[in-house]
């Protein structure tokens, strides 16, 4: 059993700010069980690697011995979180919302333990409550206070329109945090206001010993820009094909790639600090890094054997520049075109290898296709069509057309 100051260690590894660690460390000085909560809003079906930085946090406390509420906001997500938005957040119907949070409680215990996972929907709680019950809850915060919030302030100021029920959403998330008694909770940068709200109404309830806040930072997407968002088109799904997650994270830069060892991974900083210095002296090659840690991750949401293949794939396709053999086959006469030959673009689009003509265009002029080994950047380039080809799109997608 490690002590309270050697759990704190390791809860603080990639954290941003913990408010308050002195609060937190008394909690660990307890002897028990924590309660800690993290709530996930169901409003897409899939999850990607940044929404499992928080999960990989959760998994530590459940290392500890600690007791994890993964909290499925059934409730909320019909509301919409406005946090960090411009403009109200659509909600979605309760169908929608339930389709999602099934496939979530299939995809989080590829990181969590289900044994000391406690899995609640937050409408079993607030789909009770009555309207005297909102409306104590709604009395316990100012309106003063809501506008501290730096989206409600801009949109305030700007007189962009705030929908009284975006008010109340950080209120229902914060009445979760009461109705499970939390120790701690779990958020990223963008949640601090909301984490704090759940402090505050937490104590309006009479709990002596608030949450402590843990903020953890948002993990950067391929594009070493922006936060993972499947909106930037910048993200690695979870579910994705192994070959697929494998070669994305391979695809980013060799400084992001430690932020990714730090918030995705059970390694301690002492051993991610060990592979840095051994890439500063030279006995690591930072590639060699990057497929441990995409290894790694294709192991947690695939399998031992999956990561060796997408490894083995990789390094066929990048490293001995080869064509794999499994490329899927699709015969001519099965797109149904009657000419002879074809421009790229309308290819690119028919074989799928592209969601769009203006992205096959795009990526044409890209230089990202290449056929029969040869890069094509002339997106009316014309395909003969009598002749087999390998039609290659992007890094990783491949198609041997079929005469």
């Amino acid at each position: 059993m490690l002590s309270p100051e050697e759990q704190l260690k390791l809860i603080k590894k990639g954290t941003l700010e913990i408010i308050s660690e002195e609060e937190l460390l008394d909690k660990l000085k307890e002897g028990r069980p924590l309660i800690v909560k993290a709530g996930f809003d169901p409003t897409a079906p899939d999850l990607h690697l940044g929404h499992t930085v928080l999960l990989q946090k959760l998994r530590t406390f459940q290392q500890l011995g600690h007791t994890v509420y993964f909290i499925i906001g059934d409730f909320t997500a019909m509301i919409g979180d406005p946090s960090g938005r411009d403009q109200t957040r659509p909600p979605l119907t309760k169908q929608q919302v339930l389709e999602n949070a099934k496939t979530y409680k299939e995809q989080v215990f590829k990181v969590l333990d289900p044994e000391k996972t406690v899995v609640v929907f937050n409408s079993s709680w607030l789909g009770e409550m009555k309207a005297e019950d909102l409306i104590k809850l709604t009395a316990k915060y100012t309106v003063a206070r809501m506008l501290e919030r730096e989206d409600f302030k801009k949109r305030f100021k700007e007189n962009i329109p705030i929908s009284i029920h975006e008010f109340i959403y950080p209120l229902l998330q914060a009445y979760d945090s009461v109705a499970i008694k939390a120790d701690v909770e779990l958020g990223g940068s963008d949640q601090r206001f909301n984490l704090l709200i759940g402090r505050d109404i937490q104590k309006e309830y009479g709990i002596e010993k608030p949450q402590v806040a843990i903020l953890l930072p948002l993990l950067v997407g391929t594009d070493g820009v922006k936060k993972m968002s499947k909106s930037y088109g910048n993200y690695i799904g979870i579910t994705e094909p192994p070959e697929d997650m494998f070669g994305k994270v391979m695809s980013i830069s060799d400084e992001l790639m430690w932020q990714y060892w730090e918030l995705l991974t059970d390694l301690t900083v002492e051993e991610i600090d060990k592979m840095k210095k051994d890439v500063e002296s030279g006995v690591l090659h930072p590639m060699e890094v990057k497929k441990q840690l995409a290894m790694y991750i294709v192991e947690r949401f695939h399998d031992k054997d999956s990561a060796i293949k997408a490894k083995e794939h990789f390094e066929k396709v990048h490293s001995k520049k080869e064509i794999p053999d499994d490329i899927p086959v699709i015969n001519v006469k099965d797109l149904n075109i009657e000419d002879k030959e074809i421009e790229l673009f309308e290819l690119i689009y028919l074989l799928n290898l592209a969601p769009s003509k203006a992205e096959a265009k795009r990526l044409i002029k890209q230089g990202g296709v290449k056929i029969d080994g040869e890069k094509v950047d002339d997106f009316l380039y014309k395909v003969d069509l009598t002749k087999e080809h390998i039609i290659q799109a992007g890094k990783r997608k491949f198609v041997k057309l079929q005469v």
